[in-house]
């Protein structure tokens, strides 16, 4: 039996309802998913490509 992921919130994420992401290791990928809409889509990314995505959102050049 396939397990479900643990989502969780970045620390940097309020409790305001705003805009926030959550993500989840599973094997080989990383998930992420619109907190607002846990039923919407996952957007699935390499742990390379995710490192890739943290960088540019926390430098500012995305």
């Amino acid at each position: 039996m396939e397990r479900s992921p643990e989502w969780r919130k970045s620390s940097y994420s309020g409790d305001d309802g705003g805009e926030c992401v959550e993500v989840a290791e599973i094997p080989g990928r990383v998930a992420i998913r619109d907190s607002k809409n846990p039923d919407g889509p996952v957007l699935l990314l390499s742990p390379a490509a995710f490192g890739d995505f943290v960088t540019a959102a926390a430098t500012g050049t995305l």
